[in-house]
């Protein structure tokens, strides 16, 4: 054999050890490309902030610096008329003392632990048994989501003339016709903040439903069949099938509502005010009192510095539930 031939056999080989193969290439770590201002410009990120740029500017006038602009109020005395006085955190310190905190947390507790037992399973129990109707499915969506279209204001005056305590009113008559005495609902310190509750869940179940019914179409019919096969009933479907499937979106609607009761307000200032004798007196309602008080400018720093104590034990409390619930959530 000759030398070219020689030459010619050893090319591939000579030329394949300067490659290596698809499989080494896959194990070898790729370089990142560094991002510099010129690469981001050619990569089009100009054209991207000028896409972004109105969303960013309202979101910054109307949203971040409210937030901003609240933070620094937290630590100064105003009233939004006089020159505001920087005071540290004598704010925070006033609310603190403050003997209705106190009173309000509980009321704001015992609010979302009412509505958490009440108002958390109803939407989930009509969402089943809505998606288990064969015919008219969409006239019981539509008459579950109407409460929702009710404008707020309207539906809480509607419901405080329903709420009459006198004998004549119109849930105390529907009450005797079945022999029960009229009740108090508002004017009892008992029975004020259930009947909030009972308005607040009538109002806000129809959009947890919808959502519900979303998720109940995902949920693949071959799960009931087999439980079918097996000889489980509607409550073992229910229980083994339906709420395994939905148990992500029921871990993001229990927080929402957890914050969303955290934060009533509508229902305790247009029901009661926050009576009886402060019996629904609210955390929101009673930063409302700090800053309106008077018609002279109320005591805003305390307020927004209440405000801020508020944000913060939400923002904690989300956190503390997403780190506790992610397994649970996911496997």
């Amino acid at each position: 054999m000759s030398t070219t031939a020689i030459d010619q056999t050893d090319a591939p080989a000579e030329a394949g050890a300067g490659h290596p193969s698809p499989e080494a290439a896959a194990r070898t770590p790729s370089r990142r490309r560094r991002r510099t201002p010129l690469t981001w410009l050619r990569g089009g990120g100009l054209w991207n902030l000028a896409f972004l740029a109105p969303m960013l500017i309202v979101f910054g006038v109307f949203s971040w610096w409210p937030i901003a602009r609240s933070v620094v109020m937290s630590f100064q005395k105003t009233n939004l008329i006089s020159d505001p006085v920087w005071v540290g955190l004598d704010n925070f310190a006033r609310v603190l003392a403050d003997p209705n905190l106190g009173t309000a947390v509980v009321n704001t507790l015992y609010f979302a632990g009412l509505a958490l037992v009440f108002g958390f399973p109803l939407p989930i129990i009509m969402a089943v048994l809505m998606s288990e109707v064969r015919r008219g499915k969409g006239l019981y969506s539509a008459l579950a989501y109407l409460p929702v279209v009710v404008p707020p204001v309207v539906a809480v005056l509607l419901w405080k003339v329903f709420y009459n305590a006198s004998p004549d009113g119109v849930f105390n008559t529907i009450l005797g016709w079945v022999g029960i005495p009229p009740q108090p609902w508002l004017q009892s310190q008992a029975t004020a903040m259930p009947s909030l509750v009972i308005e607040a869940t009538w109002a806000a179940a129809g959009g947890s439903i919808i959502i519900y019914l979303a998720a109940l179409i995902a949920v693949p019919p071959e799960l009931y069949d087999a439980a079918e096969v097996d000889g489980a009933g509607i409550w073992r479907k229910i229980w083994h099938v339906t709420l395994p499937q939905l148990r992500g979106i029921l871990f993001i609607m229990l927080i929402l509502q957890v914050i969303g009761t955290a934060q009533v307000f509508l229902e305790p200032y247009l029901f009661t005010g926050g009576g009886p004798n402060n019996a629904t007196l609210t955390v929101l309602l009673l930063i409302y009192r700090y800053a309106f008080q008077n018609s002279l400018g109320g005591a805003y720093g305390e307020a927004t510095a209440l405000s801020l104590m508020l944000a913060v034990f939400l923002g904690l409390l989300s956190w503390l539930y997403f780190k506790l619930t992610d397994r649970w959530s996911t496997n």
